[in-house]
């Protein structure tokens, strides 16, 4: 597999132990002033990761805004070039390359403008209200913050139209069919009345620490900025939507229709893979990828002995009752109960786990109708907030039961809940690298982690089995399907055809997938990719130590340097090799 060349080569130098601790000293207090630029220039994450001190306020959307972000990444590269890169530990120059790598890139795309399309059917201002799960509510003062937040959003909700307005007029546009989702999504904030708000939801319940005086004027105060700025800021942006941007976006799925598009998104596959593969490789890996799946899937059809066609089998398990749940709460309960089958069988794979815990909880009702089967939001970095595993109720009867135990090891065990937390308990790593993570490798870990739900005992039925396949075909199916609409000009009737007539994941799932590919170009092709090289270096492993293999040595390795790229991956294995040999 190719791989970027964003590593230096690891030449021995002849360096003076002054030298080298001024250099570490220089780098760190670096990463840790750039680290401080984050959060300011991203409040909102500030807030997720439990830092309260810009829970007043959302990030400068703004043109100059965003210009300014842009020349402060420039400078810090400048002051990276200052550091004597010899002189540094060989962790520490992995701290330099991986921090240059990750700025680099946000330099790099600034050309292709992607802020000029600042919102899409899964993100953007008109589902920013989520950001209150994220937030504190334990005084006066926080209640404050957050009706400053509130106050400012109808200025937020002006630089996103200024910014979409520019998009028309340099023809940065994206596709009409996704952005036809969200006029009904900001519909849900024009309110005749503020308590019939989302944003007002959490003034519905006071802590006892307030009294009554300062309740009554909180809830006067939230009133008035939701019924006078927050609502009518809401309908003008609904008007915008509706009369000058939906006319004015493309009507074809891929992002090649842009200008410089096919080069943007061979930028999006190296930055989201870690690899300097192409997107006709990764199409050919997909179509390979595909077969594979579909032989071991035919396998299972012939041991239930079902009677008829692949296509025909499908469409058994898309509407056969059996299958689904006929309400949300029965669907929140099977994954609840699955979820908790998980954690005992955690010790027999891995040597250390997380100390945070996780919940199960569904996806808010407004959002889950364009929303994917599920989502992991990690804790928060001070300790106050689990992490939680995100299930999508929406029509239960779409939601296959063959397919929750291979959904919950992704998401929460030995998924992604398990690698998150432990990356962001690796104290000694700076704090960009305990909190940021390379998508390939994340999402790459949480696919692999389907693989171990055979080692913990679970898919003993055919059908789950299936789902097993069925999730490993969907990713599988993502590199055939988000290279086909990005850069072959594959058309968003053909991406789901494709998607339909090769996994066994209803109708309503492979819509709201496709439309996140086309929203997301890059994004989607991680996931294999990732797994197949955790998978190729779990081998290499298994077949060189042979009985000296240990599963939970190996695990411990994969995970113990936190969200990486996968040449930096390759180099840890092949080192824990050497040194069990």
């Amino acid at each position: 597999m190719a791989l970027v060349g964003c590593m230096h080569s690891s030449q021995s130098t002849n360096v003076s132990a002054k030298n080298y601790d001024s250099a570490g000293k220089k780098l760190h207090a670096l990463l840790e002033k750039d680290w401080q630029r984050y959060l300011r220039n991203n409040p909102e994450m500030s807030s997720y990761l439990g830092d309260t001190r810009y829970n007043d306020r959302w990030s400068d959307l703004s043109l100059h805004g965003i210009a300014r972000v842009n020349q402060q990444d420039k400078a810090v590269l400048l002051q990276l070039k200052n550091i004597q890169y010899d002189a540094l530990s060989k962790q520490d120059k992995i701290n330099y390359d991986l921090f240059k790598w990750q700025i680099e890139s946000a330099v790099n795309e600034y050309k292709y403008s992607p802020f000029l399309m600042p919102i899409n059917q899964l993100e953007g201002v008109q589902s920013i209200y989520q950001y209150a799960d994220f937030f504190t509510f334990n005084n006066y003062q926080d209640y404050q913050n957050w009706l400053k937040r509130l106050q400012a959003l109808p200025q937020l909700i002006e630089q996103t139209t200024t910014l979409m307005k520019a998009g028309i007029k340099q023809g940065v546009l994206p596709p009409a069919i996704t952005i036809s989702r969200i006029p009904a999504q900001v519909k849900q904030h024009l309110v005749s009345h503020a308590k019939e708000s989302v944003y007002f939801a959490k003034f519905n319940a006071f802590p006892k620490n307030i009294d009554k005086h300062q309740q009554q004027q909180l809830l006067e105060q939230a009133t008035t900025v939701i019924q006078h700025e927050i609502t009518p800021a809401y309908q003008k942006f609904y008007d915008f939507l509706e009369s000058e941007y939906l006319p004015a976006c493309r009507n074809t799925a891929g992002i090649w229709d842009l200008t410089d598009g096919k080069a943007y998104y061979q930028f999006l596959i190296n930055y989201y893979t870690t690899t300097t593969l192409t997107a006709d490789e990764i199409h050919e890996i997909g179509l390979k990828e595909v077969t594979r799946n579909r032989a071991e899937m035919e396998q299972v059809i012939d041991e239930v002995k079902f009677e008829g066609s692949f296509q025909q089998f499908l469409t058994f398990l898309r509407t056969d009752p059996q299958f689904y749940y006929q309400t949300p709460e029965a669907l929140l309960e099977a994954y609840q109960a699955v979820s908790k089958r998980l954690d005992p069988h955690l010790p027999k794979l891995f040597g250390k786990l997380p100390r945070m815990p996780y919940g199960v909880i569904p996806i808010p009702d407004s959002m889950a109708p364009d929303e994917t089967t599920a989502y992991y939001s990690g804790p928060s970095a001070d300790g106050t907030r689990a992490g939680y595993y995100y299930v999508n109720l929406y029509l239960p009867e779409s939601r296959p039961k063959y397919e929750i135990e291979v959904l919950s090891v992704h998401e929460a065990v030995p998924g992604h809940h398990l690698q998150v937390a432990l990356q962001m308990e690796l104290g000694e790593l700076p704090k960009f690298r305990r909190f940021l993570d390379f998508t390939v490798f994340t999402e790459g870990w949480g696919l692999y982690s389907e693989r171990l739900g055979y080692d913990m005992g679970l898919y003993s039925d055919p059908y789950s089995r299936f789902g097993q396949l069925t999730y490993d075909m969907w990713r599988a199916v993502r590199l055939v399907v988000d290279t086909g609409i990005h850069h072959k000009g594959w058309t968003r009737k053909q991406a789901i055809d494709y998607f339909m007539a090769n996994a066994a994941k209803s109708e309503q799932d492979i819509i709201n997938e496709i439309d996140r590919y086309i929203s997301w170009p890059g994004q989607a092709l991680a996931y294999k990719i990732g797994q197949l090289k955790i998978l190729a270096l779990r081998e290499k492993a298994e077949k060189t130590l042979g009985d000296k293999f240990d599963i939970r040595s190996f695990h411990d390795t994969v995970l113990g340097s936190g969200s990486i790229p996968l040449n930096v991956l390759e180099d840890n294995v092949e080192q824990w090799i050497e040194s069990k040999q």
